[in-house]
């Protein structure tokens, strides 16, 4: 068990979006808001401690919650961003993070992270019953220097960077519509008929 005040809780949205025809997603407007707004309600009950990562319109996001673009340019993937979230994330002693295009996020999603970690762990992933799903994760901030070096030696697979550090699995099983996300103009249509109003 951590305390919940030593996480700092990081949506990712700094992707192209290339399958999307390079529309910003966490600014797609989905039941009369954006979907990072959708995402921001379900966490704000849960923390205090909320930023947003982004390489583009930051002034939009910034109207939501601090917003800050990946160290490392070039759309590098979703590590860069985590490793971005690491070190914007001065004061806290654990990094989570949430895709900005998955705005079915449970209310007890951050409950799930905390009561599964422990003194040994560096990251704990969500686990959908199948795969898991790193980029609904949290961090470590110690792991920051060794993502590091990953990046900087060109590597950008998360399973490899995971196979360098203890990794737990936390179940989300039981919440199969948390995973829908939005990457084609159909999955918007099926977010629109799933995500909670």
């Amino acid at each position: 068990m951590i305390d919940k005040s030593s996480i700092n809780w990081v949506i990712l949205a700094g992707g192209q979006a290339s399958r999307m025809g390079g529309s910003d997603k966490g600014l797609i407007v989905l039941h009369g808001k954006p979907l990072v707004e959708h995402i921001i309600e379900k966490l704000r009950p849960q923390t205090q401690h909320i930023m947003i990562n982004a390489n583009r319109n930051l002034e939009d996001y910034q109207a939501y919650a601090p917003t800050f673009s990946d160290l490392k340019l070039g759309f590098l993937g979703p590590l860069a961003g985590i490793h971005s979230a690491l070190a914007h994330s001065e004061n806290f002693d654990w990094v989570g993070v949430v895709p900005c295009d998955s705005p079915n996020l449970p209310h007890d999603y951050i409950e799930r992270f905390i009561r599964q970690a422990n003194s040994a762990t560096e990251i704990l992933v969500a686990f959908d019953g199948v795969h898991i799903q790193p980029v609904f994760a949290l961090y470590k901030k110690t792991v920051q220097e060794k993502l590091t070096q990953f990046l900087e030696n060109g590597d950008r697979k998360v399973q490899l960077f995971f196979a360098n550090c203890q990794v737990e699995t936390v179940d989300f099983s039981d919440c199969a519509s948390m995973f829908i996300n939005l990457n084609t103009p159909d999955d918007l249509l099926q977010l629109s008929s799933q995500i909670d109003q």
